[in-house]
């Protein structure tokens, strides 16, 4: 399927909203449905060549995306073909014709698989044409995740329990708020990753809450220049840790600073895991922002 692509590629961007329980991560993976996976299918229907996209943040199997963001490089001729020779802007053509690939690929061609059908798991919010100097990944000024836990404190919702981490201990909401601003600033994370050869763990986290939402959910909301491997998910977990009593309240600064991953910071688990939004800068900032993080960060994102 795979040909030459021409010269003077017209690049896209792509905004997606995923549930990542039918998926095994993001990641393309040789023998597993994936998310890249799928859209990627999508893609090759539409312009009939294999195309390959660049995602702003790999999310891991079960985690789900409110706001996540790729772009793909299309030659002129297949962004002007989108129309298919009528009146209708190109971008409109391509987010109508891509939902209706994707809803192809998750339904007949899953089945087709030997996998169940999961129409509407991958939803097409927005397409564009990306601006000059536009990279969904090294473009990106921060990333915004979600955790939603449910402690019993109002009642375990059996309805929401496939988006909810449900934990024994009662949380002390102002406990785990204070503690995690330890983890405010520039920082090495190694204590919360599990770092990939030859990257980097230091990450800058911009603002980190916890809060008890209006249904009694504790929601920890985090957002970071990036996120190394299993970050938020360990970072989470630690802060149940003090929440739940079992750890002093600066027992999370104290793990970041030794930089030694403790064997009782324990990953939470990946279904309550939400990537709400990826930010960019304006448009004339985009090239040099994708310059600056090119030059400070190894591929680990």
């Amino acid at each position: 399927m795979t040909r030459t692509v021409p010269d003077a590629p017209v690049r896209a961007r792509i905004d997606l909203a995923y549930d990542g329980a039918p998926f095994s991560g993001w990641a393309r993976q040789p023998g597993l449905p994936t998310v890249q996976g799928a859209l990627e299918d999508a893609l090759a229907v539409l312009v009939r060549r294999d195309v390959r996209v660049v995602v702003a943040g790999r999310t891991d199997t079960g985690v789900h995306a409110r706001g996540q963001v790729v772009h793909a490089d299309l030659t002129a001729g297949e962004w002007g073909a989108l129309a298919r020779g009528r009146a209708e802007d190109p971008a409109a053509a391509l987010e109508r014709r891509l939902t209706g690939a994707l809803a192809h690929v998750l339904g007949r061609g899953r089945r087709e698989q030997g996998l169940p059908e999961c129409p509407g798991a991958v939803v097409v919010r927005r397409a564009a044409a990306a601006p000059e100097g536009f990279d969904a990944r090294f473009s990106a000024v921060s990333r915004r995740y979600s955790y939603r836990i449910d402690d019993g404190a109002a009642g375990w919702d059996p309805l929401t329990r496939h988006l909810t981490w449900w934990t024994k201990d009662v949380l002390d909401v102002a406990v785990m708020a204070e503690a995690v601003q330890d983890l405010v600033g520039l920082h090495d994370f190694l204590s919360f990753c599990r770092p990939r050869e030859g990257a980097t763990t230091v990450r800058e986290v911009l603002g980190v809450s916890v809060e008890r939402d209006r249904d009694g959910l504790v929601v920890l909301g985090i957002e970071a220049d990036a996120f190394c491997h299993h970050m938020v998910r360990s970072i989470v977990g630690a802060a149940a840790r003090v929440g739940g009593g079992r750890e002093a309240s600066d027992w999370l600064g104290r793990q970041l600073a030794d930089r030694v991953r403790d064997a009782r910071v324990l990953m939470a688990p990946a279904h309550a895991l939400v990537l709400e939004e990826v930010r960019y800068p304006g448009d004339g900032a985009l090239g040099e922002r994708a310059a600056q993080t090119r030059a400070r960060r190894s591929p680990a994102g």
